[in-house]
């Protein structure tokens, strides 16, 4: 199944036009086509200390299911997932419970991996980890020292935010807003190094017992920001087409690696910005702070990946839901139903797919509307043609990642 581009609404597959996918562009607050051939895109891993929730799990199935999509279309997408494996917080919990913090990373980023699989998500095409990307780090920051865009202080390198007058152009909120949700969000405005509460740390100087690595400033580590806008730029270049991840990565991190990308290369770093919203358990988002988790492993155990997917997938990505402790996943008898009417079929011809997926194709064209696609293949599970099941069968497959398996 080939597409190629025909004009600013529609794309081609099998000779026949398909409508251009359209996302929501966080910057822009527009629905915008996606005409690229080509794609690269970046999407924030996790930080691997403790066991993963149903937040994460909502987020990469998004993503992947997007993945799965532009591909069906026939785009070229390099999917980069990184791994925040020096971070505050798996330093912070390594000490709590008494290991190595490099084991205490291994160990969560495997038990990560492994939901995920199970869950039925593509691996990443890269998978980098902080850790193996300090040069990279180094060097953006020294850009940023250069220009004057960042400032040394005993050991540590900031941005200094003020000299941006961008900056924070994803979150749009004036600078008491900034400052509040950054200070959630693991800055310290009282670091008596800083020259504004707001500025954010590129480089750490070694305090004691930390890991630490030699740089031109001395013994210490990278920024959480730093690290993303370095392996995004490795492995994407100095533009990214898609850069995504949960919505409360939109400030300060996301606005953080525009600033000191751009800064660094005076070039555009993201063409467009993805963003899913929280998953809730009780009156707050799941949180591993908080502890109100609901996880996707103990969900595995007691219902099919086919029904968690459908699940998550029947929320629009950008709208807030929830799942209280001890609910059971409603979609069951809905993957039991796709069960049979797909699970004896193979692959649809392109002109099949045509003729019958169009809504579904259309649904997904259309800021990627999972719950009105999944309806249209409910639709075609039960419909008495078989060559309708074919396509609903196909495209449930590998649009949307089912296995059609109990």
């Amino acid at each position: 199944m080939t597409a190629g581009k025909k004009n600013p609404e529609t794309t081609t597959m099998g000779g026949m036009s398909l409508p251009i996918p359209r996302l929501y562009n966080t910057e822009t607050r527009n629905i915008e086509p996606i005409e690229e051939q080509d794609i690269g895109l970046y999407v924030c891993g996790v930080t691997p200390y403790d066991t993963s929730h149903l937040g994460h799990a909502f987020t990469y199935t998004v993503f992947d299911v997007l993945i799965r999509y532009l591909r069906f279309l026939g785009r070229n997408v390099v999917y980069v997932q990184n791994v925040t494996d020096i971070d505050d917080d798996v330093l912070l919990r390594a000490a709590k419970v008494g290991v190595d913090w490099q084991a205490l990373g291994d160990r969560e980023y495997g038990s990560f991996r492994d939901a995920m699989t199970a869950i039925g998500n593509l691996d990443p095409d890269v998978a980098p980890r902080a850790t193996e990307h300090i040069p990279e780090m180094l060097e953006i920051i020294g850009k940023l020292v250069e220009k004057g865009a960042a400032y040394v202080n005993e050991g540590s390198v900031y941005f200094e935010v003020g000299n941006d007058p961008d900056f924070g152009r994803l979150f749009k909120e004036p600078y008491e807003a900034m400052l509040e949700i950054a200070n959630e969000r693991g800055n310290f405005p009282a670091d008596p190094l800083k020259r504004d509460p707001l500025d954010f740390v590129l480089w750490q100087a070694q305090k004691p017992g930390e890991p630490a690595w030699e740089s031109p400033w001395g013994l210490g580590r990278p920024g959480w920001h730093i690290e993303c806008s370095a392996m995004a730029i490795k492995y994407l270049g100095e533009t990214v087409t898609l850069h995504g991840g949960g919505s409360d990565l939109i400030f300060p991190h996301h606005d953080a690696e525009i600033a000191q990308s751009e800064g660094a290369s005076n070039q555009q770093f993201a063409k467009h910005w993805m963003h899913t919203s929280m998953v809730f358990c009780g009156e707050h988002k799941m949180s591993k702070s908080l502890g109100n988790m609901v996880f996707a492993g103990d969900l595995l155990e007691r219902y099919s990946a086919d029904a968690l997917r459908l699940y998550m997938l029947s929320h629009r990505y950008r709208e807030p839901w929830g799942h209280p402790t001890g609910a059971p996943v409603p979609t069951e008898d809905l993957a039991d139903a796709m069960i049979r009417g797909f699970g004896d079929f193979g692959e649809a011809e392109n002109e099949e797919i045509l003729e019958h997926g169009m809504p579904f194709l259309e649904a997904m064209a259309d800021d990627l509307d999972t719950p009105r696609a999944i309806a249209e293949l409910e639709r075609l599970a039960e419909s008495d043609d078989d060559t309708a099941r074919l396509v609903g069968a196909t495209l449930g497959r590998h649009v949307l990642g089912l296995r059609y398996m109990p």
